[in-house]
């Protein structure tokens, strides 16, 4: 009777411990405030279509010139199942806001030069991060 009084303890103990390690891990990811001070927000564009492929098109100012950071920010961007999402990074000394489009080039190309990398998650979730030029 004692030996199954103390499994049993045991075993409420372990699944505690694992709830309390699901809810830690689960609330207290790292955010969007990792990245404060390396970019700044110059367009943004979305498609209208909500029951097919959407478009993301992101134009960044990256103040930082690391690109593990760039690519971690472009991977933390939303995806959604069967859409496409493309963020740009443009050097510093570009500024104002960029007018993106829908339809590539997804800006005006006389920004092309200015681009320092880019990042495309396809319509099935694969990333690619380019430095330099877009395509």
């Amino acid at each position: 009777m004692k030996s199954s009084r103390v499994i049993f303890y045991i075993i409420v103990f372990a699944i505690a411990a694992l709830v309390f390690y699901i809810g830690k891990e689960s609330f207290f990811q790292p955010g969007m405030e990792r990245f404060e001070g390396k970019y700044e927000e110059l367009g943004y564009f979305r498609n209208e279509n909500n029951t097919g492929p959407v478009l993301r098109v992101y134009a960044i100012r990256a103040l930082d010139s690391d690109q593990t950071w760039m690519k971690e920010f472009a991977e933390s961007q939303p995806h959604t199942k069967y859409g496409k999402t493309l963020v740009y990074f443009f050097s510093p000394d570009v500024s104002g806001p960029i007018d993106l489009s829908g339809t590539p080039p997804y800006f005006d190309q006389s920004l092309d030069g200015k681009v320092v990398a880019s990042f495309e998650r396809t319509p099935m979730g694969e990333p690619r991060f380019k430095s330099g030029s877009s395509e």
